[in-house]
């Protein structure tokens, strides 16, 4: 029978803890919380609620200022590179700068806040150190413009036509047709031939003859060529002279004028022509021989 006094105690304290909780909610005042949410709504949740409309409403005219830029852009026939980039910073940077402010109208330290961006600046900044190269010679690209779309450049040991200038790559195509996206960090780091931006070029080739032909007549049957294909200019006048003495042959170097256009034009019909007037005239062209003497015993 230990067990009765026992009971008899958890009985009484049970009691006891359901009259504390019955006057615990008895004492419990709904009204004087009602009236706390019924304060904080008519002061701070609608000072929450006008903030989100106000920059609601900025958003929308942030957007519809960005759109009028846009066209104006178009208007003026601006590089698109440079439009896509100048409406999303400035759509996207005017929202940050918007938030923030919203954030101190609330009454957050709008200074935390920067800090906190200016960390995560810091992070990313590590993390994407090349990115942030290719950011950065993509800005140079699109201030400088020492290309254009449509321009034939070389650029970090490969060449072809400029087909897109993005933030981040520079898309070339070259003469087979192959799309290559070149780093702007390297572009703009690295050297730039453009071979657009002038409108002339000159067309550089060089013919080797052996040492019984007569070179007069190899020259002059190379400018009749030059002639014949007709697209050279005639300002500055075609240089056509022999350059070198080998040990095989005679080498004569042709330099021509013409359009930038032109320049493949005149290039593959100099060689065929040239090639065709030699061995029409007799003018032989030179190659490496092996003599082989047999000896018998």
């Amino acid at each position: 029978m230990k067990f009765v006094p026992l009971l008899t105690k958890v009985v009484k304290l049970a009691e006891e803890t359901a009259e504390e909780t019955e006057a615990a909610s008895k004492s419990f005042d709904f009204k004087a919380l009602l009236h706390s949410i019924v304060e904080w709504l008519s002061t701070e949740g609608i000072k929450i609620v006008l903030g989100l409309i106000v920059l609601f409403i900025l958003f929308k005219v942030v957007n519809f200022i960005a759109r009028r830029i846009q066209r104006i852009m178009e208007k003026k026939h601006a590089d698109k590179t440079i439009e896509t980039v100048v409406v999303n910073v400035f759509r996207k940077g005017l929202k940050i700068i918007l938030f923030v402010a919203y954030l101190g109208f609330l009454g957050f330290e709008t200074s935390s806040v920067a800090a906190v961006i200016a960390s995560l600046g810091v992070g990313l900044g590590l993390a994407l150190q090349g990115a942030l190269s290719n950011l950065a010679g993509g800005l140079i690209i699109l201030v400088m413009r020492p290309f254009k779309l449509g321009d034939y450049i070389a650029s970090n040991g490969q060449e072809g036509t400029v087909e897109e200038i993005k933030i981040f790559y520079t898309y070339i195509v070259t003469v087979d047709n192959k799309v290559v996206m070149i780093p702007n960090g390297n572009v703009a780091n690295g050297t730039i031939v453009n071979y657009s931006t002038k409108d002339t070029r000159r067309v550089d080739l060089q013919f080797s003859i052996s040492y019984e032909d007569d070179f007069k007549k190899a020259k002059e049957l190379i400018m009749e060529c030059i002639k014949k294909v007709g697209l050279s200019l005639e300002n500055p006048v075609p240089f056509v002279n022999i350059s070198s003495h080998n040990v095989n042959s005679i080498d004569i170097t042709t330099r021509v004028w013409c359009k930038s256009d032109d320049y493949w034009t005149i290039y593959w019909a100099m060689l065929e022509e040239v090639r065709a007037s030699f061995a029409a005239n007799g003018i032989s062209v030179p190659y490496q021989k092996v003599e082989v003497e047999i000896k018998n015993k």
